[in-house]
């Protein structure tokens, strides 16, 4: 058993039990529950809850504040300062101080000597010594967050030298009481601590430089009572050579003590303020921080020195900074964030962001500072890649000449690179590389450039929106110049021209400049300032840079093109101008605005490709004129061509061809301008479209599409930052290189042929080196014989090695390929998504059920790549959401009725051939979506059909009336599939048909349900089959299969009389009514079977759909219970607070409710209104035959189950509506006047109102031609009424 606290006395029942303690020790009797709950929630180890115990203690307080409350308050958190639980003492100390706050008459001295008395040092036990040395520190500090400590003189000098007697336990406290003392200290008046101050601190040194307390206590000191410390110590330099060493090791103490915390020590900081105040900060940071820290090799002593670096920033000068950003400090830095890549290892990247994050926004009105900073730590390189990343979010806090300025050194960065300026460093992997390229200063300058471009496209990706819009421009401008020109001969008309590089700009480093301007494009394209991708001139930002580039191809005597344009090229790009110029005047049109991004967008794309965007330029221009009802120039040489495609396939595959290119921008647009000429959309256009998405003409054939890959690009993007992880890495990559040695070993084994074995045998022979069964008396081969063998080996070999090696690149292209393919389908769904969501109405989209069924067929088959996982994701979510759930639909099928019946019928039977239920379920809801377009739709030639049915004889009763007549949908035809599926779902065993699906079916096209109910009841209430769906085997479920089988069928059941009884449809129901009926015991038997409360919910919904009650379980059962089953303990609890049996009332009436022998009516004990007196209860009953369990009252017969026989005489409606409500009681017995054939059903019921089966009269089975109407209790509503009339005129 745990022990008690002793600040957690025993209750009061506790003691009086117990016998141990008779007396009140505490006086706890003259104190309320809820005073003494308060102390038990302070030590709670919820914050809320300890908050809120102190608050409500010091409420209760306020109103006694000279009671013994106070007293006891005061005592209980004494003790608890020095309780067991560790977690509790900073609670009690916590509420004690706030006590001590709020009560300022309390006396400080007294409480500080009952904490000493209650925990004396020198009496406690050996045991106890541990929470007596806490008590008193919490003591203290309860004392000195009070606020009154340092007002208090006497109480100032008892806690010092509590404090000072504690700081001897240093095994048990450390170094906590000498920081205590220091923070008491350091918030007393200069007097006080010039008078305390001989007491807490030795005149000695050495004392003064053997800890963190001390030093901090004697740099208090030098700041405060400079003067008075002076005369005690006399005149101390830190600094000097012989204290330096000791500095070094009391910071390295103050590290280690930190370790956990993570946070810079406060000596640290004062220390450099000190040094800062002297002017002795290069001696400090050289030889303290760099030369002693640093190079101890021990990683706390490393992180304060970053730490300190973070926090010195604020508190240098322009000068200082570069000293400490040029230093080992940062160099070590660096190092850090390139080694500590595993997921495990600390990184200290984010917390020196923090760091410099807060130093940019505290210096907005210095923007040297801050760009002297940002530069120093952009120069910190690991073989000139700079350590930080390119996406940096301090930029955000640089005000807008420090971001000029700091743009400005990134392009003379890039074009003359000074790499005597950076802080490089390598890794130790890397110095113990052998490789001489690595130390290249041509690698250095390829890395260097290459990150600061990206940064460059960083810096207006984050900032555009706060950025000038001149910096933004020239950022763009510096990107397209050295992306695609060369410079001749410097300018000034072009300022891009006058600087030249100190070392050449390599293609490799072009093209990356190139990859960073198309997501610079994205930028600007996708996010804008006063527009869309605007700026403040209304025009695109790519109609300013196409500006700029047209600037400078006319300026061709000093700037070229990387790739020189032919005469067709440059024509091409002139007459995009022209384009350009046209669509200026049809600029209010929305599409004008998409062709205008089309356009710009391929022709700066003819800077890069210019082979390849040529011919493309003059199809979207000729695309754009036709579009835009223009007439094409007609050229003199040239006639029309006839089979010339309509200008939307035209341009379609246009599109197609932009969205093969690894572009997230060209993804845009072409989505974006698809959107807005998918309205003139052709089925041969649309076919396309389908073309790339058909898995069997995709793969099979070859596409006229050619999808590029970007490996290239990201590697050339991904290559540099990869290798120095690689190097740190090594012995990762060895393991990784062995496993892939076996792996490659075991395919190498199974690569190996019957052929290769055949040629390997032939080669031993003929050097016979495989002898036969007399091999053991030939003799051995020579040594050229063995050397021949040995070279016909290695060459026999060495082609089996190339064959293999040809067999897996074989495998791989194809496995690219493959990947290529499908994420170019992703692209291309893109288009199919705006179709269906911008023209929900075109009869094109119904061609798309069958092309997006089969991707999902084929990628649920084979979803194990994460590409064939997103093309089933986004293909099902346009199928699902897009389309099947669409609100608007095709309202214009024209000649295609026919059709998709046809297509209808084979979605259908597709889904009911489906390997799975989820594949099942698309090939469904697309049928039932073909079925409301075809049910939204009116045509004429249907109607006509339906006229030359009724003609040529067929039977009218089956042809569509009312609102069915005048639609396409022909009802024999799709009731005629789906009650083959129904009978299917019902018949066999695995189905993958589910419940759902015509629950889905039922409720969208309720007209279906009287045809499909017949069918329905057939199954579920004939003979009973094996696996078949039957009613007749309800409650006898063996397996889990059989009792979803029950549940299937009800729920149809329920649903289909739902949606009759809203559709008001007439229905017989006869034969169901009874076989329900029937399996009443069935299902009374196994009511406590795992999974049978669904079950009987569901069943007693179809009986109440059919005018069948269900009965009520009353409370009597309850009370039945034997008493002599109850244990002594258990009755006497029972017992306890209720009446005794003289007080109680008699009851009057048996709570049985079972009908007396003549045929008295027996009431149900609790069953009537409390407002009804004995007399009119009996005199109800009388008049009003009760309802038996289960059985309906007249008011809604049940079918099949009459409540009397034809004989017995009627009450009129009135009465019966005046009587309903007490006639409701479940178990009441029949009215006396009821015939003795109904008196023996009802006793043969079961007493707890469970119904059981009754026989059907012949009237009863006459009458049950059922009427589902909506809001009536009863199905037998039509023969009611007169029934009623027959019975109200037979009463005498």
């Amino acid at each position: 058993m745990e022990s008690r606290d002793p600040a957690q006395p025993m209750s009061p029942g506790e003691a009086t039990q117990s016998g141990a303690r008779p007396a009140d020790r505490y006086g706890l009797l003259k104190h309320s529950r809820e005073f003494l709950d308060f102390f038990w929630d302070i030590a709670k180890p919820e914050q809320e809850t300890r908050l809120a115990a102190t608050e409500k203690l010091l409420e209760y307080l306020r109103g006694r504040p000279k009671g013994s409350e106070m007293k006891y308050a005061l005592k209980r958190l004494i003790t608890g300062l020095g309780v067991g639980r560790e977690t509790a003492r900073p609670c009690y100390s916590l509420a004690l101080a706030q006590l001590l706050q709020s009560f300022e008459d309390l006396p400080l001295c007294s409480i500080l000597q009952q904490i000493q008395e209650k925990y004396d040092l020198h009496q406690v036990k050996k045991a106890m010594l541990r929470p007596a040395l806490f008590a008193n520190l919490f003591g203290v500090l309860a004392l000195f967050q009070s606020g009154r400590l340092v007002k208090d003189q006497e109480a100032l000098m008892k806690s010092v030298k509590l404090l000072q007697a504690l700081a001897q336990y240093q095994n048990h406290l450390q170094e906590q009481p000498r920081k205590a003392l220091v923070d008491i200290l350091s918030e007393v008046s200069k007097a006080t601590l010039q008078e305390i101050l001989p007491e807490v601190l030795k005149a000695d040194l050495n004392i003064i430089l053997s800890s963190p307390e001390q030093l901090e206590l004697f740099l208090l000191a030098q700041q405060k009572v400079p003067s008075k410390l002076k005369k005690l110590v006399g005149s101390v330099n830190l600094f000097s050579d012989e204290n330096v060493p000791r500095l070094v090791n009391v910071l390295k103490m103050a590290a280690s003590s930190v370790k956990k915390d993570r946070k810079l020590p406060a000596i640290a900081l004062d220390l450099l303020r000190l040094a800062l105040k002297e002017d002795k900060f290069p001696r400090f940071w050289k030889e303290v921080v760099e030369q002693g820290l640093l190079k101890m090799q021990f990683w706390p002593a490393s992180y304060l020195c970053f730490r300190l670096l973070g926090a010195a920033l604020p508190l240098l000068t322009k000068e200082q900074l570069h000293l400490v950003m040029q230093g080992d400090v940062i160099r070590h830095y660096g190092e850090h964030v390139c080694t500590a890549k595993l997921p495990k290892q600390f990184k200290f990247a984010p917390e020196m962001d923090d760091y410099v994050g807060t130093f940019l926004e505290g210096c907005q009105d210095d923007p040297e500072r801050q760009l002297a900073v940002l530069v120093a730590f952009s120069s910190v390189t690991n073989q000139g890649l700079p350590v930080t990343p390119t996406f940096w979010r301090v930029v955000r806090f640089l005000s807008p000449p420090a971001l000029q300025g700091y743009v400005a050194w990134l392009r003379a960065m890039f074009l003359q690179p000074d790499l005597d300026s950076l802080v490089d460093f390598s890794t130790n992997n890397q110095k113990k590389a052998q490789d001489s390229s690595l130390h290249m200063p041509e690698r250095a300058v390829f890395r260097l450039r290459k990150w600061i471009i990206f940064r460059l496209v960083s810096i207006v990706d984050s900032l555009h929106l706060e950025m000038e819009e001149a910096l933004t421009e020239q950022v763009a401008r510096f990107c397209l110049f050295h992306s695609f020109f060369v410079t001749k001969k410097p300018t000034s008309q072009i300022p891009e021209t006058k600087h030249p590089f100190s070392f050449p700009l390599e293609n490799q480093a072009r093209e990356a400049v190139s990859s960073a301007f198309f997501s610079l494009l994205q930028t600007l394209s996708t996010q804008f300032k006063q527009a869309p991708g605007q700026t403040q001139g209304g025009q695109p930002w790519t109609y300013h840079l196409v500006q700029f580039a047209d600037l400078l191809l006319n300026h061709s005597h000093n700037v070229t093109t990387v790739t020189p344009f032919t005469a067709q090229q440059r024509q091409a790009w002139d007459r995009m101008l022209q384009t350009l110029k046209e669509l200026e005047a049809h600029s209010a049109e929305a599409r004008a605005a998409a062709f205008q991004h089309l356009l710009l967008l391929v022709g700066i794309h003819l800077l890069k490709s210019p082979a390849e965007s040529c011919d493309l330029l003059g199809d979207i221009q000729t695309c754009i004129r036709k579009s835009l009802g223009e007439k094409p120039r007609r050229s003199r040489t040239k006639t029309i061509d006839p089979q010339e495609p309509p200008w939307v396939e035209v341009l379609v595959e246009i599109l197609l061809a932009l969205l093969a290119q690894p572009s997230h921008l060209m993804r845009q647009v072409a989505r974006s301008v698809f959107g807005h000429i998918c309205s003139h959309l052709t089925p041969r256009a649309l076919q396309l479209i389908l073309d790339v998405l058909n898995p069997e003409t995709s793969e099979d054939e070859n596409d006229r599409v050619v999808v590029t890959d970007d490996s290239d690009e990201r590697r050339l993007k991904g290559a540099e930052d990869k290798s120095e992880e690689g190097e740190d890495n090594r012995s990762s990559e060895s393991e990784e290189e062995s496993e892939g040695e076996e792996s490659e070993e075991e395919e190498r084994d199974g690569d190996v042929d019957q052929g290769f074995r055949e040629q390997l045998m032939t080669v031993l022979q003929a050097g016979k080196a495989l002898g036969g069964e007399d091999s053991e008396n030939e003799e051995e081969l020579g040594d050229e014989a063995m050397m021949a063998l040995d070279q016909s080996l290695a060459s026999l070999f060495a082609e089996q090695k190339l064959r293999i090696q040809a067999r897996r690149d074989e495998k791989n292209k194809l496995q690219k390929e493959k990947a290529l393919r499908r994420d170019f389908q992703i692209r291309v769904l893109d288009l199919v998504e705006v179709l269906v969501t911008k023209q929900p109405e075109n009869a094109l989209v119904l061609e798309l059920l069958e092309p997006l069924l089969s991707i999902i067929r084929r990628s649920l088959r084979s979803s194990s790549s994460k590409q064939e996982q997103d093309l089933l994701h986004k293909t099902a979510r346009i199928f699902t959401h897009h389309l099947c759930r669409a609100r608007r639909y095709c309202h214009d099928l024209g000649e295609r009725a026919g059709a998709l019946h046809a297509q209808v019928e084979r979605l259908v039977q597709q889904a009911g051939r489906q390997p799975d239920s989820p594949t099942a379920l698309y090939h469904f809801n697309a049928s039932l979506y073909l079925l409301r377009v075809l049910k939204g739709n009116t045509a004429e030639g249907c109607v006509h059909e339906t006229q030359e049915k009724q003609k040529a004889g067929t039977d009218p009763s089956h042809m569509p009336t009312g609102p069915q007549a005048a639609s396409c949908l022909d009802l024999n035809l799709v009731t005629r599939v789906y009650s083959t599926a129904l009978s299917s779902f019902l018949t066999k065993r695995n189905s993958p048909l589910t419940v759902p699906m015509f629950l889905s079916l039922f409720s969208r096209h309720p007209v279906l349900c009287q045809s499909l109910l017949p069918i329905l009841v057939q199954h579920i209430t004939g003979p009973v089959r094996p696996r078949h769906q039957n009613l007749r085997v309800l409650g006898e479920a063996q397996t889990k299969a059989q009792h979803q089988q029950a549940l299937s069928s009800l729920e149809l059941l329920n649903v289909l009389f739902r949606t009759c009884k809203h559709e008001k449809l007439t229905l017989d129901l006869t034969v169901l009514l009874g076989v329900l009926q029937g399996q009443q015991q069935s299902l009374q038997q196994g009511a406590h079977s795992t999974g049978s409360s669904r079950l009987h919910d569901l069943y007693w919904q179809a009986m109440k759909t059919l005018g069948v009650q269900r009965p009520k379980l009353e409370k009597k059962d309850a009370k039945e219970i034997p008493s002599a089953t109850q244990s002594p303990i258990s009755k006497k609890r029972k017992k306890k607070g209720f009446l005794p049996e003289t007080k109680k009332r008699k009851k009057r009436k048996s709570e049985d409710g079972t009908p007396a022998e003549d045929g008295t009516p027996a009431a149900t004990g609790g069953s009537q209104p409390p407002s009804m007196g004995r007399k009119k209860r009996n005199r109800t009953k009388a008049k009003v035959p009760a309802q038996a369990n289960g059985t309906p009252t007249t008011k809604s017969p049940a079918p099949g189950a009459p409540t009397r026989s034809p004989s017995t005489p009627a009450k009129s409606p009135k009465l019966q509506k005046k009587n309903q409500k007490p006639s409701q009681v479940n178990g009441a017995p029949g009215s006396p006047t009821e015939p003795a054939g109904q008196k023996q059903h009802q006793k043969a019921l079961p007493k707890k109102g469970v119904l059981g089966k009754s026989p059907l009269s012949a009237l009863a089975r006459k009458k049950a031609r059922l009427s589902l109407v909506i809001r009536s209790p009863s199905l037998l509503q039509s023969g009611a009424k007169k029934k009623a009339q027959v019975r109200k005129a037979g009463k005498p």
